[in-house]
């Protein structure tokens, strides 16, 4: 579902995309081929894949049914070679390069005992590093380019705390994407090349949510990456030497070209959003629109929420006020009617055991083992070695287990803390999907 229309501007424009195989690189291809766009469609899946859909050849065919031409370049990002050789070929075929698009990446949410260097070289060869070498070596094109743009798929930049503390590497990774933006915006101004970065303010639906989630609920919270394509191809549209520096959210730009009924790019138009990471609230994208000020510091264009400088950590969930002896009994009554859920099928897809920290007058410690056995349920601590431990207020994790919030949403909305493996955190969302019609 696309809700911006094409309107031929970019057409003869060539784009490089780096992971244009699947996901929001190919949402992003197949927008530009309606303006009759020549892409080269840059990544390192040439067979098929036994898991996730799409090859470079299958994305450069449907590119050309669409009405663009594709170059398909077999590339690993990481690889100087590669890159320059996929550059030269793209050069030969179409005679320049207008428009970069970074947007390959690796994602890995461990904390820094548990990221093995292997992962953290990946992530920051891939996000950090290719992002640059790929950007390096299209720049002698793009200074004689049409209305250049680089556009990054990479975050606005926040030091709160809590966007580092359980996956540092990643965090560190992807931020150099945007920092990278932060620095050509300036040093490309000359030549009216522009960067900028371009962020979603929910979840997208793409095969690392399916990773990290996987299931149906998970879908449901999130939108299409067809709202990432009609917000690149809104910026690209835009004056180079004018539209350059910014941390872009893809909400606002639907609004500033006129949208804000955004359902049509949801898959469940009655589900709750999940907040994207590295942002503060939805109630702030919906109000802001983020702009690297190259003064040294990012700001808010209209609102008081800093990103150039740590705000103060969200203040903590209050417990509920007055006799909250009846949350109390139905945090017991919920691991209650969990234990008489749990069956081996549930043990074996879960697979984690869950220590719960529940804030207030009626709270404590609760465990969920899901992992040995035949499962168990208690109050205190868990007999056996907990994978991670989730500190939430009692009113929240009465939400959590009724269906009214999402475990990833409250992770992002900073009402739930992780000690340990976020991903076992994060398989809470496919448990709830389970339960939330029982309990």
């Amino acid at each position: 579902m696309s809700l911006i229309q094409n309107t031929g501007k970019l057409a003869g424009r060539t784009a490089y995309i780096s992971g244009a195989s699947r996901g929001i690189g190919r949402a992003i291809a197949l927008k530009l081929a309606k303006d009759k766009v020549n892409i080269v469609v840059a990544a390192k899946t040439g067979e098929p894949h036994p898991k996730l859909p799409g090859t470079i050849y299958t994305v450069a065919k449907e590119i050309e049914e669409a009405g663009g031409r594709a170059l398909p370049c077999l590339v690993d990002i990481r690889d100087e070679k590669q890159v320059a050789d996929s550059v030269q070929k793209a050069v030969a075929e179409f005679g320049g390069i207008d428009i970069v698009i970074n947007n390959a990446s690796a994602i890995n949410l461990t904390k820094t005992l548990d990221t093995d260097m292997k992962r953290y070289d990946l992530m920051h060869q891939i996000n950090s590093r290719g992002t640059f070498l790929v950007t390096k070596m299209c720049l002698p094109y793009l200074k004689k380019g049409k209305n250049p743009h680089i556009l990054n798929l990479s975050p606005p930049l926040s030091l709160q705390p809590r966007w580092f503390q359980n996956n540092v590497a990643y965090t560190i990774a992807k931020y150099n994407m945007s920092l990278y933006a932060f620095g050509w915006a300036e040093e490309f101004k000359p030549e009216g090349i522009a960067a900028n970065c371009l962020w979603p303010a929910t979840g997208i639906y793409t095969a690392a949510i399916e990773m990290l989630l996987g299931g149906a609920d998970a879908k449901r919270q999130c939108r299409s990456p067809d709202i990432i394509a009609d917000a690149a191809y809104s910026i690209l549209c835009r004056d180079s030497k004018q539209a350059t520096g910014y941390f872009y959210i893809d909400e606002q730009v639907m609004k500033e070209e006129g949208i804000t009924d955004l359902t049509p790019y949801q898959y469940d138009k009655d589900a709750e959003l999940m907040p994207d990471f590295f942002l503060e609230s939805l109630d702030t994208v919906h109000s802001s629109q983020y702009k690297i000020q190259l003064t040294g510091k990012a700001t808010p264009v209209t609102s008081a929420s800093s990103m150039g400088k740590s705000a103060p950590p969200p203040a903590a969930a209050a417990a509920p006020s007055g006799g909250g002896g009846d949350e109390g009994g139905e945090i017991v009554q919920i691991f209650s009617k969990i234990k008489g859920l749990v069956d081996p099928d549930m043990i074996k897809k879960t697979n984690a055991v869950f220590q719960f920290d529940v804030k207030g007058d009626d709270g404590g410690m609760y465990f969920l083992d899901l992992k040995n056995g035949e499962g168990s349920t208690g109050k205190g601590e868990s007999p056996n070695k907990s994978d991670v431990t989730i500190s939430v207020s009692q009113a929240d994790f009465v939400k959590l287990f009724s269906g009214k919030l999402s475990p990833t949403s409250a992770y992002m909305m900073g009402k739930l803390k992780v000690k340990g493996d976020i991903t076992k955190a994060m398989v809470l969302d496919k448990l709830m999907g389970k339960l939330k019609s029982k309990l």
